[in-house]
């Protein structure tokens, strides 16, 4: 974000309206491809198979480097955007682009940052909910174990029973089966109000969350827009893109912590609703108990009371003693849960570790590839080599950041396909520790069982680590593929960059060359003509008189050209003035209007308001772009008048080059002069073709004087700067008459 943020705080700045739009344009592109793929993922099942998990993963990773391909592209436009539509200079184009890249990486380093951040957050969370998942596991199972131990209990008891000859076979099994059936349901109906009840909490607790963060945004985005109005970005840019990116980031962790704090809230909801049901059943299940032992038994066997409360005491203290057994099982359940969690997070930290060393590999080798190209090429001068690995750079980081978060997902597919083993492999440990723990003293047989369980288990953790190792190998392989298609990209990006520098550098080249050339000749024919017999002083002179002529009557030519489409222009803005406020004064809002009755008059007064105060805030922006339009409008005819005139004072030159030439009787090659003449000509035109005449009309604000005093500043740097320039060519042309008369005097 903070990366289009740039080139959006440039927009104000003047970068350009239609670039910064077609970037914006892009971004929404990537969320509407993001939002469809989310969509085509969900289907009308709760669940989603490992499958459609990895097939909507790649789909993410293709449209995120489309997206980054794209705006590379975009990138490598601003420079000839700024020079065909805003006519900046080479120079200045470059320079502007090398701020802005400057810039950029700055932001990208601090998305970097923040996304290893959000990397270790999300393990963290992950870790914290698998935590909570399990505490509520657990006490899921208390009621099963609790009505399996009472069970247990009350069938010991009965067996006694049975044993003395107290009570019948059919009996015994007649009380079991409907001792059975009575707690089996009541545990059915736990787990039956526990799940519905639970899921009305969980819903409840989304819906506040979804508010919760829905007023959150609000008051953020109120935040940003704030932030930006009071902000001097140009004051000191780094400062600005720090705090800027700090308030981003804080408002993150806000919005990660009403999350958090709500999945927390909830938890402890259902958490809560499980002891409230649990406690529940147990006083269930006692009551089942006594109904048992002092009402049924006593009625059916004859039994006395006190023997029956006897005989209920020893069922309730062998099901304690089961229940304590149960929980010294569910306590090293935990801790091989807890163990569970550490050789996880270890796996993320290593993870996270190759992930670092692969993109250093990466950065090294592409920045001394780079290098190394440069190197060989020479030529290239310092401020053009600093742009190319300047630019590098900033594509590279992009690239890297997004091959990281590749990898995390890459890594996290992996976790997602041992967790199957994992899982097997855990519920063998626990059955062996329930093994180990269940007796102190094992006859021959248990001990076979127990040594054949721990071969189970090496066995299978075995087997975890070699597919672990495949697994993490496949998704190894596929991050390096798609780095060397990231990496090729990259390359094709940077040659493109390498040979426009070497274009550039070319160009200057040729530039210089012909400068000299022409220098040289001019040098060339000053000499031949003090040398010529044929040259007169009064030849020079009515020379130098007609060039002065003909440069007055170009000057006179363009101030009048000037003055004339300045006047149009502020015509034009006059005129869409006008009919811009009779629109408006025509078309009155529907808020101004008075709402009939006194009761709605105070409503009506501050509907009104608000209408005029949005309109008014509304008009900002729009007075700045038709500012921007009016002096884009206007400079493209200062540069269209300031090309046309340099055409005419080159074409002046040449003709006084031409005619000092024939006076001289000097040969002129047409491959002196043509070259000269052809490289003075083609910059002009060339300008000419791609400066917009200026047709467009349009609401351009309020016009004012300062348009044509600017108009006339310019112009009148431009002609003192061209009159410099013809009076010291002309000088020249008087150095040769001085050399003229010397000689005449010998």
């Amino acid at each position: 974000m903070e990366s289009l943020f740039c080139l959006r705080r440039s927009k104000e700045s003047g970068l350009g309206v239609r670039l910064v739009e077609d970037l914006e344009e892009l971004e929404k592109g990537l969320q509407v491809k993001l939002s469809n793929t989310e969509m085509s993922g969900a289907g009308d099942s709760e669940y989603i198979t490992l499958a459609d998990v990895e097939k909507k993963e790649r789909e993410y990773s293709e449209q995120l480097i489309d997206n980054m391909e794209a705006f590379w592209k975009q990138m490598a436009n601003i420079q000839h955007f700024l020079v065909d539509q805003f006519k900046c200079s080479s120079s200045k184009a470059r320079q502007l682009m090398m701020t802005l890249t400057e810039r950029m990486i700055a932001a990208e380093g601090l998305l970097c940052d923040s996304q290893e951040l959000q990397a270790l957050d999300a393990l963290e969370r992950t870790m914290g909910r698998a935590h909570m998942a399990k505490v509520i596991e657990f006490l899921k199972l208390q009621v099963q174990e609790e009505t399996r131990c009472r069970l247990a209990a009350i069938s010991h008891g009965l067996e006694l029973l049975a044993g003395e000859g107290k009570l019948s076979g059919r009996q015994k099994e007649e009380l079991l089966t409907q001792q059975h059936k009575a707690f089996w349901q009541e545990a059915e109906r736990f787990s039956r109000e526990f799940v519905q009840r639970g899921k009305d909490l969980v819903t409840a607790s989304l819906a506040h969350q979804v508010e919760g963060t829905a007023k959150l945004t609000l008051a953020q985005e109120e935040e940003q827009r704030s932030f930006l109005a009071e902000a001097q970005p140009t004051a000191d840019p780094e400062k600005f893109l720090e705090a800027f990116h700090e308030v981003l980031e804080r408002q993150r962790l806000m919005q990660c912590d009403l999350e958090e704090e709500e999945n927390v809230r909830a938890t402890e909801a259902v958490v809560a609703l499980c002891q409230e049901l649990y406690f529940s059943t147990v006083d269930t299940f006692q009551k089942f108990v006594d109904a048992l032992f002092l009402q049924t038994l006593p009625g059916m066997t004859g039994l006395p009371p006190e023997e029956c409360d006897y005989l209920r005491q020893e069922v309730q203290e062998n099901a304690a003693w089961q229940l304590g057994k149960s929980n010294r099982f569910r306590r090293q359940q935990w801790k091989l849960f807890q163990e569970l969690l550490e050789q996880d997070q270890q796996v993320w930290m290593e993870e996270c570790a190759l992930s670092s060393v692969l993109q250093t590999h990466l950065r090294e080798d592409h920045e001394g590839t780079i290098r190394g190209v440069l190197g060989r090429l020479g030529g290239l001068t310092e401020e053009s080599t600093r742009c190319v690995l300047q630019g590098h750079d900033l594509l590279l980081r992009s690239a890297l950041r997004r091959l990281a978060l590749r990898g995390n997902a890459l890594a996290t597919l992996t976790q997602m396909r041992l967790s199957g083993k994992k899982h097997l492999l855990q519920e063998l440990r626990e059955q062996r520790a329930l093994e180990q723990g269940s007796s102190q003293c094992l006859d021959e047989h248990q001990w076979q069982l127990l040594r054949a369980l721990e071969a189970r288990v090496l066995e299978e953790a075995s087997r975890l680590e070699e597919e672990a190792q495949q697994t993490r190998l496949q998704l190894q392989q596929r991050l390096l593929a798609e780095a060397q298609e990231v990496g090729q990209l990259l390359q094709q990006h940077m040659e493109c960059a390498i040979g426009q520098a070497l274009l550039v550098h070319a160009r200057n080249a040729a530039t210089k060359s012909r400068a000299k050339d022409r220098d040289d000749f001019k040098r060339t024919l000053m000499e031949a003509a003090v040398e010529s017999v044929y040259v007169t002083s009064a030849g020079v002179s009515r020379l130098v008189q007609a060039y002065y002529q003909q440069i007055g009557r170009i000057m006179e030519d363009h101030e009048e050209r000037k003055l004339q489409h300045l006047k149009t222009l502020q015509g034009e803005r006059m005129e869409n003035y006008k009919l811009r406020k009779k629109q408006e004064l025509s078309n009155p809002s529907s808020g101004s209007r008075t709402a009939g009755g006194a009761h709605e008059t105070s409503q009506a007064v501050h509907q009104r308001m608000l209408s005029q105060q949005k309109r008014f805030l509304a008009q900002f922006p729009v007075h700045q772009q038709m500012r921007l339009h009016a002096q884009q409008q206007q400079a493209g005819v200062m540069d269209l008048l300031e090309a046309q005139l340099e055409t005419q004072l080159q074409e002046a030159e040449q003709n006084f080059i031409s005619e000092l030439a024939a006076l001289a009787r000097v040969p002129l090659a047409e491959s002196k002069l043509l070259p000269a003449k052809r490289g003075l000509l083609e910059k002009p035109l060339r300008t000419k073709r791609k400066k917009p005449l200026p047709q467009e009309r349009g609401d351009l604000g309020v016009p004012n004087n300062e348009d044509l005093a600017s108009g006339d500043q310019t112009s009148g740097s431009l002609s003192s700067k061209r009159l410099s320039q013809q009076e010291s060519e002309a000088g020249d042309s008087g150095n040769s008459k001085k050399m003229l008369k010397r000689r005449s005097n010998l």
